[in-house]
């Protein structure tokens, strides 16, 4: 598999309970929400001499006092509401004999239990998607108060109009949940890409390779997490990387990545062929154009005399992909750029003197000939204005194009915050608790946008 990152939704523990409640706060918004939607029948129906007819039903509130949210292992996610209360009104049309009676009813539904869970899977195009909700909803009882003319009255017949209503009730309480998580929040999973373009070079491939794990403490994603060039866009770079192993729980969202989530990004680089550059005329420092001159002057000489005041140039190319190597000391990057020294005789072409590789860590720098060992000797006076040229334009080369980072998609209104970075030996850990700054049902209408919020790492 090509497993570059691992994204674990955690459930803290210690002093950040208050972040797990921010996201048990959010779905108990959207459920209360959802609820408050739910449409009623009208309700008609003869007791006796009684006739009724129960019209615009409404929730006017929704009391979700003790509700939970936990992982369910090889279940899925599940919110648990226990003991909370409904209240809800609705008009009567009452004829007892040949009195006829209208009003408002308010009526409390206590004892709601609400259990859900939810079961993620990865989609055909590697997607996070609700595959399946479980949902049993229950109303212990239901309270109902008449006003009017007759409302007290009428108050005998209560029971019978709430036995109906809560019946009612409980039948539409899972459908309307089983609509909002299937067809509402998997919509604005199908806005979130996939693959996707960093740059007018390089693209990024973040599909699920499997489908979710899910812990007693978190909901554990494996993403394929593989740079590609856009022009070679079925060229692979072979995973040797270590797999990620996330052990901390002290933030919402840990995201792990493997050596090979920058090595990949390096080789889509490399194969886009952006790691070149020439040095010349402004370009070209005159301390090192006289140490090259100095240096090859022999070789000229033997060339071609004439050649001797043609100006310098160096033509840089890095030869491999860069490679990663991360250890809990941090991360360093082993890179090798073949260097050709050649002068610029005017209204001609240019004239290879030398070519030579330069290999470079950031502890490590070394130069050697193409050509022989002999010049490989010859050589060791330019190793340090070498060195210093390779810092100052091939490292700043691979920079520009690395420090832009990669936008993560998320639903406009979540963002990371309090982020951390961890090295371990083969990969980095980057924690981060989640901040709301809209409601999931505000998140939702909102995913139809065509820019979502993003974070960059």
């Amino acid at each position: 598999c090509w497993l570059l990152s691992m994204l674990s939704l955690a459930l803290p523990h210690g002093g950040l309970l208050c972040f797990v409640f921010s996201v048990k706060l959010e779905t108990q918004k959207f459920v209360e929400e959802e609820l408050s939607n739910i449409s009623m029948p009208e309700m008609k129906g003869k007791e006796g001499r009684f006739q009724y007819t129960i019209t615009d039903v409404k929730i006017t509130e929704l009391n979700l006092t003790h509700a939970d949210l936990r992982f369910i292992p090889e279940v899925g996610l599940l919110f648990d509401v226990q003991n909370s209360s409904i209240s809800l009104s609705f008009n009567r049309q009452i004829l007892y004999w040949f009195f006829y009676d209208t009003g408002n009813i308010n009526a409390s539904a206590e004892g709601v239990n609400i259990n859900t869970a939810l079961n993620m899977i990865r989609d055909d195009e590697g997607r996070l998607k609700i595959n399946n909700i479980t949902c049993d909803a229950k109303i212990a009882k239901m309270r109902a108060k008449f006003s009017g003319t007759l409302g007290r009255v009428y108050d005998f017949v209560a029971t019978f109009l709430t036995t109906g209503m809560r019946f009612l009730l409980n039948q539409q309480i899972c459908p309307a949940l089983n609509h909002a998580a299937l067809v509402h929040v998997n919509s604005m999973l199908e806005t979130i890409p996939v693959r996707t373009e960093v740059d007018q070079f390089i693209g990024i491939d973040y599909s699920l390779i499997d489908d979710p794990v899910v812990t007693s403490r978190s909901l554990d994603m494996h993403f394929r997490g593989m740079f590609f060039d856009l022009s070679h866009q079925n060229d692979t770079l072979v995973n040797y990387a270590v797999d990620p192993v996330i052990r901390e729980y002290d933030r919402m969202v840990y995201l792990a990545l493997s050596e090979f989530f920058f090595d990949s990004g390096m080789f889509s680089y490399h194969t886009a062929g952006i790691f070149q550059m020439d040095i010349v005329n402004e370009k070209m420092p005159k301390d090192l154009e006289m140490l090259l001159r100095t240096t090859y002057f022999g070789a000229i000489m033997m060339l071609n005399p004439a050649l001797v005041d043609a100006p310098f140039s160096l033509h840089l190319a890095v030869n491999s992909p860069p490679k990663t190597s991360i250890k809990t000391s941090g991360a360093t990057v082993v890179m090798t750029a073949i260097v050709k020294v050649m002068v610029l005789p005017p209204g001609q072409p240019p004239v290879q003197l030398s070519s030579m590789t330069m290999v470079n860590t950031y502890t490590l720098f070394k130069i050697f000939s193409n050509q022989s060992a002999l010049e490989s000797l010859a050589l060791i006076p330019l190793q340090a204005p070498l060195k210093t040229m390779l810092q100052m334009s091939v490292v700043p080369l691979i920079n520009n194009w690395t420090k832009r980072g990669v936008q993560i998609p998320l639903a406009d209104g979540m963002d990371f915050i309090e982020e951390v970075v961890e090295y371990h030996n083969g990969f980095i850990v980057i924690g981060a608790n989640l901040h709301f700054s809209k409601g999931l049902r505000e998140m939702i209408s909102g995913s139809t946008k065509p820019e979502p919020e993003t974070d960059i790492i």
